[in-house]
């Protein structure tokens, strides 16, 4: 079964991320990869052959589509170095 990823933003605003099971798989090995050495992916269309492919075709009317994106792996002294206002704050990361 090939990869099956739809990210986009409900009517709410909120970020939805719709997996199939070999979706989740190359989603989670490309996390798994992310390191200091290899530092991000791309996220784009699958026709276009990026690293993770992602559909087109909204899951529901009024969901807005993400089709392009990238996640950045940085380390705390890398954010320190360059954006030290990321760490001066609990917000947002469980605490």
């Amino acid at each position: 079964m090939k990869p099956r990823i739809t990210l986009n933003t409900n009517e709410d605003g909120e970020l939805e991320i719709w997996l199939n099971p070999t979706g989740r798989d190359l989603l989670v090995r490309q996390l798994q990869g992310l390191s200091e050495a290899s530092e991000h992916f791309h996220f784009g269309p699958e026709d276009l052959d990026g690293e993770v492919p992602v559909q087109g075709l909204s899951y529901r009317e009024g969901d807005q589509i993400i089709e392009w994106g990238k996640v950045l792996f940085r380390l705390d002294e890398w954010d320190a170095a360059h954006f030290p206002h990321v760490l001066g704050s609990s917000r947002g990361n469980g605490s």
